[in-house]
């Protein structure tokens, strides 16, 4: 009564999921998470940094709030994708 064309594949579904649990890999779907969040995480902090301090440059008449919170959101935003990085590493 069992279709051998249709056990076998979810076999090997089985057997994929169950050698990826003994490895402890990530599977496509995570992966593809990590790096979007990963992106979102080093892009967000310095374009937030570059509008507020162009926003206080234009009040102040300068320069200095502008390159200074770039570089702040910058280093936010390698911080924190390091800190999800190696969060991630010890979820496994």
């Amino acid at each position: 009564m069992t279709d051998p064309d249709l056990i076998n594949p979810i076999r090997q579904a089985q057997q994929a999921q169950e050698r990826a649990a003994t490895e402890k890999r990530r599977g496509l779907g995570a992966t593809l998470t990590l790096i979007g969040t990963l992106g979102w995480l080093i892009v967000l902090p310095p374009v937030a940094g570059l509008f507020v301090g162009r926003w206080l440059d234009r009040a102040n008449d300068g320069r200095f709030w502008t390159l200074s919170l770039l570089f702040t959101g910058v280093f936010l935003g390698c911080w924190a994708a390091w800190r999800r990085i190696d969060e991630g590493h010890h979820d496994d």
